[in-house]
């Protein structure tokens, strides 16, 4: 399956959720609840691809940006428009909760 995520860093952060309806999945590999939401997401980035962004970023080496955002559990979502965050999810989501969370921002 082809999907259309982006693997955000500390380099390409910012530049990534400036513009537009951007989700972010803050995960880590030892996280067994990210593991379960990874296939969403993936779904997601591919129905949503013309429409919004999808990034994932990976907790463990970008611990400054999940600082700076305050993280303190994982799997996290974040759903940004035009630089800000308006939306934000901890813990498993169904597809349908996160394609709703999407829909009022496009």
């Amino acid at each position: 399956m082809v999907t259309f995520i982006t693997e955000l860093n500390n380099t390409n952060y910012d530049e990534f959720t400036k513009d537009g309806v951007v989700l972010v999945d803050i995960f880590a590999e030892w996280c067994g609840p990210c593991k379960q939401i990874a296939p969403i997401v993936d779904d997601i980035s591919i129905e949503y691809q013309d429409r919004a962004k999808v990034g994932k970023l990976d907790a463990d080496n970008n611990s400054e940006i999940v600082a700076k955002l305050s993280i303190r559990n994982i799997p996290t979502i974040l759903i940004f428009k035009d630089g800000e965050i308006v939306e934000k999810t901890v813990g498993m989501i169904s597809k349908a909760q996160l394609s709703e969370l999407l829909n009022k921002h496009i």
